[in-house]
């Protein structure tokens, strides 16, 4: 619901797609002259990094190792998913590194993956020291993949891991007073055995930036596979945009960007503006009917009660909209499967938001949570029209409900300490997907510019599991977002 919000970029893209044989990476050397040259490359198509590395080791007060880094300054929050080769040394390594220069002997810390599982935050304060760990025994299962992310606030470097489905965790928090602004940075692997080499596959790999004044903001516009947690980059800009729906196609997205909606491939492109008539200062609201032959929208008018945001309806393909009733302000948010009604946010007559069923016929609107305290948002019909979700914030923090089509047995279904919004259903009915916000957010907002996490939880109750990590909040899955097939969830991610 509401306006819009938020922005993250990646450094090296201007704009649309990624091709570069470096993908987000401006350079790629061996560090230290290792025997065996190493290698960085980069598929497009399945957005996958794959480094050969040889070297002796990162440690003691020197190096050698494949790397594949940008030139940076500023703080960052790097992301990525690494999976070693199978065989070979178990100190074998890959994972981030923040590093001084390119002598073998520079300053860095780095976010350490090792060949037995290891995990562990390492660094070498000052040219030509000794490398030091805490020394703690922390480690991923053996062969499986891990994610590490790596973030530096000013001087200090913070390390959080996870396993797919689980929150991140910090497990390494290092200042270095005398590591210097301007700094390479990037992906690294390296054998730990100067006669072979390892390879290392690395995947989701996203580069963040906070918020800082005067930085554009770069909007990513992404689908994961639910099941295997893999994400596809499918376009970019230097603009917002938010709220992706699929079309009923599969191939295909939705997305509004400057009050205007777009579609665009899912294989990427340059995106086509979809033609809604008068209706011209559209918002994230927006979403498409069960049979696939209508969208509804929530567009802002000027000179009414709450920004004017207005429920209208037109035809998939496009064309002048219809205005359901006159009733501001208005937030679309799921449609009934009978394609007769819709489910909107509103205020009318106090100062809280509710859930409303409005007759897309008559434009009469029913109260069904008839909530005087805290905030409703983000209703959804199941397909099978039994039950509609949404989320609320009575209990103190914002989790998911569930309620019969007229308002009674209301039921909350998640507990936990998290921030959690906007459910939707998947089409098969199995799965919720939701995003989840720490319990340091103001449970009554969905702010931008934050860490959230988009998590997936049984349509009938249960624990959520993690599926992807990502910079963002307001804009990022405001709207029903699945595939046909349930197979995958569409968002935004942001940068700066």
């Amino acid at each position: 619901m509401k306006k819009s919000a938020f922005i993250p970029l990646l450094f090296i893209l201007i704009s649309t797609a990624i091709s570069q044989t470096k993908g987000d990476f401006a350079y790629s050397t061996d560090i230290g002259s290792p025997a065996i040259k190493g290698h960085t490359n980069y598929d497009p198509a399945t957005q996958v990094y794959t480094m050969e590395a040889a070297g002796y080791n990162i440690w003691f007060n020197r190096d050698e190792f494949q790397y594949a880094y940008n030139n940076v300054k500023g703080d960052f929050i790097y992301t990525a998913s690494f999976l070693l080769d199978s065989s070979g040394d178990p100190h074998r390594k890959t994972g981030w590194m923040v590093r001084a220069g390119k002598d073998s002997q520079s300053a860095h810390i780095s976010a350490v993956l090792h060949g037995d599982g290891l995990i562990a935050l390492q660094w070498r304060g000052l040219r030509g020291a000794y490398m030091r760990d805490p020394q703690d025994e922390i480690r991923f299962p053996k062969k499986k993949a891990g994610l590490i992310q790596l973030e530096r606030r000013g001087r200090t470097f913070i390390m959080r891991v996870a396993p797919f489905g689980e929150p991140l965790q910090e497990v390494g928090r290092k200042e270095i007073a005398d590591m210097p602004d301007s700094l390479m940075a990037g992906i690294f692997t390296c054998s730990h055995d100067p006669g072979k080499t390892v390879l290392a596959r690395i995947w989701n790999l996203r580069l963040d930036r906070a918020q800082e004044p005067g930085l554009p903001v770069r909007s990513r516009l992404e689908y994961l596979d639910i099941q295997s947690g893999v994400r596809t980059l499918v376009y970019q800009s230097q603009s917002r945009f938010e709220a992706p729906n699929f079309l009923p196609d599969g191939k295909s997205l939705l997305f509004n960007e400057g009050g205007f909606l777009y579609t665009i491939p899912e294989t990427g492109g340059l995106p086509q503006k979809l033609n809604t008539g008068s209706a011209d200062r559209n918002n994230n609201d927006h979403g498409i009917s069960f049979d696939g032959k209508q969208i509804a929208i929530s567009s802002h008018r000027s000179g009414k009660p709450g920004g004017g945001s207005t429920l209208y309806i037109l035809p998939i393909g496009g064309g002048e909209p219809r205005m359901i009733n006159d009733n501001t302000p208005t937030y679309w948010h799921g449609w009934a499967p009978d394609g007769k009604s819709v489910l909107v946010i509103a205020q009318r007559g106090k100062p809280v938001y509710n859930v409303y069923r409005v007759n897309l016929k008559d434009g009469s609107e029913e109260d069904l949570t008839k909530n005087e305290n805290g905030h409703v948002d983000g209703a959804e019909y199941s397909p099978d029209g039994k039950w509609i979700y949404f989320n609320w914030n009575v209990s103190g923090t914002m989790q998911i409900w569930k309620m019969k089509p007229d308002g009674s047995q209301k039921e909350q279904i998640s507990f936990d300490e998290y921030n959690n919004w906007f459910p939707h259903i998947s089409p098969d009915g199995k799965w919720i997907a939701l995003i989840s916000f720490d319990n340091q957010i103001d449970p009554d907002g969905h702010p931008a510019d934050k860490r959230v996490m988009l998590r997936l939880m049984p349509a009938s109750g249960g624990a959520p599991k993690v599926i992807a990590w990502l910079y963002g909040g307001q804009g990022t899955i405001n709207v029903p977002s699945w595939s046909p097939d349930s197979r995958k969830i569409s968002f935004v991610s942001y940068t700066y």
